[in-house]
């Protein structure tokens, strides 16, 4: 738009100028129009007028064909100068007189329309002539409107004056009024302008209305003053992080794209033996040209290129010195921090020899105690498997000594041997549960996928079938299928469920619940009964071997048994807990990795 290039005080004096000539001209325009159509209205009357004053005085020169008369007639029009040409037809549609005369040639046709109007630049028609009811003839009168254009010469000169005049009045009201407009946006336009080249975040625009410009200014002056307290605020941070970066143990190193040095703290000028003066703005390369083709090299120019930050440890030989360096993009180069490591490295490798020897020390003590627990399941295995043959014969004999002499012998003796053969018994379970307690860590594990809830309810069957007239509630949720050993598997629910019918003895009834569930990468399995329970202050002898919470009057028992279990979940890389009161039942709790 032309509009755009021009300041805003022209601008406003162009849209005032336009909205006044627009004005005025509209206005000009519809005064014209006015004028025209009234002088039409006002010609068209007065030619009716004096057309019908001419037709009147014609009658008497139609009605006795007197030509001569109706010529006199005519005449008269010469007092009406606008009157260009006139012509009386009879009533057959001839002519019958003309004025001015001989001036047939220009004639119309007779039609049979009556009335005036314009036709190109005349103002022309045609009149009957009546006498009473008949008529005579036809009065054709036409008007050449010149005055009519010498008035509206007149007027279009001064409609032009008018609104020359208008738009010159207009140019000097709106020259005026655009300066309450301008002067304060231009003023604002100056103080933004001043801020831009001074960078003093400090200054103000001058407010001086209350109008939206005023408020222009307002919100002009506070974001100066949101920018001066911004400002002050990263200077602030500028200076605490230059001290972070001189404080800083690493040494700093910030290139620009010409890989000039821009900044550089106290460490990474000692480093490079430079003072700032002496480094400050000169091209890294050429004052360290062995740089060239290095690690720094390729590195520097790859963040360079990429803008991604990298990171890279090396030795620099020409310090004897291991280096760390971090490299991250800035929007006008690059920022290096690099460190001395060498102690580290050092640190670090004395440190992997350490744990090299220590691993080497863990194998070979791990391999002595792996032989040690293979001579002692060897040594338990041993025993218990001698003590078999001599506690058989005890019982044995015992037996043999009852069926002989049994009727011999008076109550107190019975009891005795009864004693005797009882603990013969007790210790041949003792010497089982140790034999098995040694063959777990002997026997090899044939690990496949075990449904729980069949195993469950075929070790409960076995079970329910020894505790006739007990009343038992016994209730299984849902298990997820476990990928173990079938035979150990089997051993571990045999126990639980055993020793949940053991310790509910005493109740009236019994009330065991089994469930399970999938938690993460592992699946857990419970056994719950309303039993006698036990104080968990004493937990950490549950499953100890030959570790017992009960005495052997309340139940009978080895204090074998969770050993075994637990033995066999560890080995399965699973676990075992409890929770209980006394009296109030125990929960026996044991997970599982899952299969995948």
């Amino acid at each position: 738009m032309w509009l755009a290039p021009l300041p805003i005080k022209w601008k406003l004096v162009a849209v005032m100028l336009l909205t006044s000539g627009v004005v005025v001209l509209l206005t000009l325009a519809a005064f014209l129009t006015y004028e025209f159509f009234t002088y039409r209205k006002t010609a068209i009357s007065e030619l009716q007028g004096i057309g019908s004053i001419v037709a009147t005085n014609s009658t008497a020169a139609l009605a006795f064909d007197s030509p001569e008369e109706a010529a006199e007639i005519l005449s008269a029009l010469r007092s009406e100068p606008h009157i260009v040409l006139a012509a009386l037809y009879d009533k057959n549609g001839d002519v019958f007189s003309v004025y001015p005369e001989g001036e047939t040639s220009d004639l119309p046709q007779l039609t049979g329309e009556e009335g005036y109007s314009l036709k190109g630049r005349y103002l022309e028609g045609f009149q009957p002539v009546v006498q009473g009811d008949a008529r005579l003839g036809t009065l054709f009168i036409r008007s050449n409107m010149a005055e009519a254009r010498e008035r509206f010469q007149l007027y279009f000169i001064l409609a032009a004056a008018l609104a020359v005049g208008a738009l010159v009045m207009a140019f000097i009201v709106s020259f005026r009024l655009q300066q309450r407009i301008s002067r304060p946006i231009l003023s604002l336009a100056r103080t933004a302008a001043e801020v831009s080249a001074s960078r003093d975040f400090s200054l103000r625009a001058t407010k001086e209305n209350n109008d939206e410009i005023g408020y222009l200014t307002d919100a002009f002056n506070n974001m100066l003053s949101e920018i001066e307290a911004q400002n002050r605020e990263l200077h602030a941070r500028h200076v605490r992080l230059g001290n972070m970066v001189q404080g800083m143990r690493d040494s700093y190193l910030c290139l620009d794209a010409q890989w000039r040095v821009t900044d550089a703290n106290h460490h990474a000028l000692e480093r490079m033996r430079r003072t700032r003066e002496q480094i400050i703005g000169k091209v890294l390369w050429e004052e360290f040209p062995h740089l060239v083709g290095s690690i720094f090299w390729t590195e520097y120019h790859k963040v360079m290129r990429d803008r991604i930050p990298t990171s890279f440890v090396t030795y620099a030989e020409n310090y004897s010195i291991w280096i760390d360096a971090r490299i991250l993009p800035q929007d006008d180069g690059i920022a290096v921090f690099y460190s001395d490591i060498t102690k580290y490295k050092r640190a670090e490798e004395e440190v992997r020899s350490f744990n090299q020897k220590l691993e080497a020390m863990v194998a070979e003590r791990t391999r002595e105690l792996e032989a040690a627990n293979k001579e002692l399941e060897s040594f338990s295995y041993s025993v218990s498997h001698d003590l078999r043959a001599p506690l058989r014969s005890i019982h044995g004999y015992m037996n043999i000594f009852s069926e002989e002499y049994g009727g011999k012998l008076d109550s107190e003796a019975t009891r005795l041997i009864n004693i005797i053969q009882h603990n013969a018994r007790r210790m041949g379970q003792l010497i089982d549960d140790l034999l098995a307690f040694s063959r777990l860590g002997r026997k090899e594990l044939m690990k496949g996928t075990i449904s729980m809830e069949d195993m469950v309810d075929s070790i409960w069957e076995e079970l329910r079938r020894e505790q006739d007239g007990r009343d038992i509630e016994f209730t299984r949720a849902p298990l997820p299928p476990a990928f173990a050993d079938s035979v150990t598997m089997r051993h571990v629910w045999t126990n639980l469920l055993s020793n949940a019918l053991k310790y509910t003895g005493r109740k009236s009834k019994a009330i065991i619940e089994v469930g399970g569930r999938v938690e993460g990468e592992r699946n857990l399995y419970f056994v719950r009964d309303n039993g006698s329970g036990f104080d968990m202050q004493y937990y950490e002898k549950l499953f100890g071997v030959f570790q017992r919470l009960h005495s052997q009057e309340e139940f009978e028992g080895t204090g074998v048994g969770l050993a075994i279990v637990q033995r066999i979940l560890h080995r399965h890389g699973g676990s075992i807990w409890a929770d209980a009161h006394p009296d109030a039942g125990a929960t026996f709790y044991f997970a599982l990795p899952r299969p995948h």
